[in-house]
């Protein structure tokens, strides 16, 4: 039986890559380019703002898969595969159709109100919650040989797996495999990733990492853990060369490197300090799902009321985080974590854990 230890830098780095797409979803409406991807956008931007967010745009999304593909490793401990894939139905497929038929439709609505566009009811358009469609494929996908490496632990696959990601060689087959990701699909930009082959294929080969990476346990975590200040010193110098605009040959091919050497690098920095439990991991973890779910009414309705007003870009932007993130966690508060019915529309369990 695979060891079922807790890991809570991995409930913190889940937190966290939420709590930055919040972040980047908001910065993307002061860039003059926002409304060309379906965002309400100020009318005065703020450029330099981009700097920092093109730091996160090609590592936090595969971030995210890889995440994904860890959490599938702790919910199919107890669970057989008929359960495993009863969970993922309610708690990833419901809360799919659920945004894409209400959630989407009304910040979609507000979108077109304030730019006066004519109202429709696409119902074709999953939005920012793609990423779950993704991510139920993935578990179709992959339960089969996931379920068969739970039940073999002494096996020559199992075994093959744990041998390999505990040592630099796992690593290394993980960036060329992203490496070859990009010479196929060509993505341009790379963090083109909503609704795209690149976007599902790079989400695929990280949820598939992301589980032998917990799969490989401790030698995996020794290793990342020691190298870990190397992947950050190439990752941010990757990261000065590509804003600077400094043209290398094959660049393109350096940007999944960088993407892969900045997860790495959470992942053993997470680790290292986030590998604990508090009030705060137990609230957060909860919400960070529903909030991920709701976020793009509260942004949108944030930027139909603020960016109108005749004030300073920088105030505005504080003034859109706080109505976001406030919004989010009242509504979350309020409407969802309170009402077991709605809670499992959100992907929540339908009892609260305390």
């Amino acid at each position: 039986m695979i060891a079922t230890n807790r890991r809570y830098d991995i409930d913190w780095i889940r937190v966290i890559a939420i709590g930055l797409l919040l972040i980047y979803h908001i910065a993307i409406g002061f860039q003059s380019w926002g409304i060309m991807i379906g965002f309400i956008t100020n009318e005065k931007p703020w450029t330099s703002l981009w700097i920092p967010m093109a730091m996160l745009n090609v590592w936090r999304i595969p971030l995210l898969f890889f995440v994904s593909g860890m959490g599938i490793y702790f919910a199919m401990q107890s669970k057989n595969w008929r359960q495993l894939l009863t969970d993922r139905l309610m708690r990833i497929f419901l809360p799919f159709i659920f945004g894409m038929f209400v959630i989407v439709p009304v910040h979609m609505y507000i979108f077109r109100d304030y730019y006066n566009f004519t109202q429709v009811y696409d119902l074709n358009n999953p939005g920012h919650l793609w990423f779950l469609g993704n991510i139920f494929v993935y578990v179709l996908l992959f339960s089969p040989l996931f379920i068969y490496l739970k039940n073999h632990q002494e096996g020559v696959l199992t075994q093959s797996i744990k041998k390999v990601f505990g040592n630099a060689a796992g690593l290394i087959i993980v960036i060329i495999t992203f490496v070859l990701e990009v010479v196929v699909f060509k993505p341009n930009p790379y963090e083109l990733y909503a609704m795209t082959w690149h976007g599902f294929f790079l989400g695929l080969f990280a949820f598939f990492f992301g589980f032998c990476f917990v799969l490989s346990g401790e030698p995996f975590l020794k290793l990342i853990n020691k190298w870990r200040w190397i992947f950050l010193i190439i990752a941010f110098t990757n990261y000065v060369i590509r804003v600077a605009g400094i043209k290398l040959w094959g660049a393109e091919y350096l940007i999944p490197v960088e993407s892969n050497l900045w997860i790495f690098s959470v992942l053993a920095f997470g680790n290292r300090y986030l590998n604990h439990s508090g009030k705060a991991l137990s609230y957060l973890s909860q919400a960070a799902y529903p909030v991920y779910i709701i976020h793009m009414i509260f942004l949108y309705a944030a930027s139909w009321l603020i960016f109108p007003m005749e004030i300073d870009v920088h105030v505005k932007f504080i003034l859109v985080l706080t109505f976001t993130v406030g919004g989010c966690l009242g509504f979350y508060e309020l409407f969802i974590r309170r009402w077991k019915y709605v809670r499992v529309l959100f992907g929540l369990k339908s009892e609260q854990r305390v």
